[in-house]
């Protein structure tokens, strides 16, 4: 269950205490884009988004979206934020992430991950050693597979959730 356990756990991106990832020495972030960025049918990111990137640029962090939807998908997207990008990720597998740090300059020790799905984006941190925050999905509408993949992570997620809590 290690492997499924974040060590962060947010309502959402703006809950990120991002002076905390500072002291962390965190200096790089990948970013998982649908239902952590905007729900997974929205085309761009709306302002309080694209404000919430601009803050992390601010601060100093490089950034890189790491998504397992289509490049079509992932450039539309990033047509306006201009940032790092990888589609077709293919996480959890550690080759997005590994490609995702050397185009940041990043390595395993200040890089983290920010996603909402434990089977993709904290098992994929996770096998490869970053840190990993999970953030409850925007949107509960979703493609039927991820609806499928949602309900056993539940599951999970209660049980993980609790176990940190308690050795917290």
């Amino acid at each position: 269950m290690k492997l499924l356990t974040p060590d962060l756990h947010a309502e959402s991106i703006l809950h990120i205490d991002l002076d905390k990832l500072k002291k962390k020495n965190i200096k790089g972030l990948i970013i998982d884009i649908d239902n952590t960025l905007v729900a997974w049918d929205i085309k761009s990111a709306n302002d309080i988004t694209k404000k919430w990137l601009l803050k992390l640029k601010e601060k100093g962090f490089k950034v890189c979206l790491v998504s397992n939807n289509t490049e079509d998908r992932v450039v539309k997207f990033n047509e306006e934020l201009k940032l790092l990008a990888i589609h077709n990720a293919v996480k959890p597998r550690r080759k997005s992430f590994r490609k995702a740090m050397e185009m940041m300059g990043t390595n395993i020790s200040n890089t983290a991950i920010i996603g909402d799905q434990i089977f993709t984006d904290v098992l994929g941190g996770n096998r490869i050693g970053i840190y990993t925050i999970l953030v409850t999905p925007i949107e509960s509408k979703e493609f039927w597979w991820t609806t499928f993949v949602r309900k056993i992570e539940k599951h999970v997620l209660k049980f993980v959730l609790k176990k940190k809590h308690m050795e917290e």
